[in-house]
């Protein structure tokens, strides 16, 4: 029997995990634990390119590690651990800098996006972030790293990284191939339906935080921004009740043809209604796993050393061989 192929993935604490984060991303990291050997990580050094207050940035790194447990990440089946308490990611970020050109991370159009938005805190953590997430990418050697839209081209500049390093010193870094999902929902804002759905939206009706309690859900759904048509199908100039319609399929399992039927001479209300139920059904046992496992600090820390300790065992490797293939004294 053959190997699994590795897949890594990391995730922010930098605010509630949204129901976008759940059906665009995590609910299809509990589908590849089943088929790969997955490594997942909170990666809280990422975060720290945007001022976090300590005391609540504390919480929340603790609080993502638990909500991923409370989705169904096994600790068994997967390594899931805090992206800060292995120094090989930092140190490796350092060798492998010498290796990035300074014209390819000015080119990052996520730095340039946030610099616009972040424009008194323009530092070099933001501009040198994408030799961080290659870093991270590169210690655990993954065949596969799922990617969407937006980090694409840091996948990108990861793989020409390790190609480069290769190519200099000798083969260290497995160049890891992008893991498109064969179903991942774009969620969108329920207010603004041409915008990704975001935690940091203003607006909190725009988002479902998967922590939501099911009275919070059901009415930000009723809210919903769609059109004067009351027509429930899927179309481009309809982009509120498109949305909707690829929530309610992506949670039930039906297909866009099926939900259509289903709501064929039925009005916005009944609809809304009928999605914000069928999330609210979704989220609410994972918001009851989550405040068991937030309720016991003790066991939530005595997992994530035991998952810190399974990431190093490999990320030491890979680090302390790119450390003898760049002539370093060990």
């Amino acid at each position: 029997m053959s190997e699994k192929k590795r897949v890594l993935s990391c995730i922010q604490p930098s605010g509630m995990l949204t129901l976008g984060n759940y059906l665009g991303a995590l609910k299809n990291w509990l589908k590849m634990q089943e088929e790969f050997d997955c490594t997942y990580a909170v990666a809280d050094l990422h975060a720290i390119t945007v001022r976090q207050d300590p005391q609540k940035f504390r919480g929340q790194i603790y609080s993502t590690y638990a909500l991923l447990l409370a989705l169904g990440l096994d600790p068994q089946k997967s390594t899931l651990f805090i992206q800060s308490h292995l120094p090989e990611h930092t140190a490796l970020t350092w060798l492998l800098a010498s290796c990035t050109q300074f014209g390819e991370l000015s080119r990052m159009t996520q730095f340039k996006a946030k610099s616009a938005v972040h424009t008194d805190n323009i530092n070099v953590g933001l501009f040198a972030y994408p030799v961080l997430m290659a870093s991270d990418i590169l210690l655990y050697q993954p065949d596969f790293v799922p990617v969407g839209a937006d980090q694409k081209q840091h996948l990108e500049i990861a793989r020409d990284i390790a190609m480069r390093f290769n190519r200099v010193y000798g083969d260290v870094f497995k160049v890891p191939e992008p893991y498109i999902p064969t179903v991942a929902a774009r969620v969108m804002s329920l207010q603004d339906p041409t915008k990704k759905m975001s935690k940091s939206d203003e607006n909190v009706n725009s988002f479902v935080a998967i922590l939501d309690d099911r009275d919070t859900v059901i009415r930000k759904f009723k809210r919903a921004v769609t059109d004067s048509e009351a027509s429930v199908r899927f179309s481009e100039d309809k982009p509120g009740v498109s949305n909707l319609i690829t929530i309610y399929s992506a949670v039930t399992g039906k297909t866009v043809a099926e939900v259509e039927r289903e709501f064929e001479g039925r009005g916005y209300g009944d609809f809304k209604l009928a999605v914000g139920e069928a999330v609210a059904d979704e989220l609410a046992p994972i918001k009851e796993r989550y405040e068991k496992i937030i309720a016991d600090k003790a066991e939530l820390e005595r997992i994530f050393r035991d998952g810190d300790a399974r990431a190093e065992s490999v990320a030491r490797k890979t680090y302390f061989k790119a450390m003898k293939k760049m002539g370093f004294v060990l």
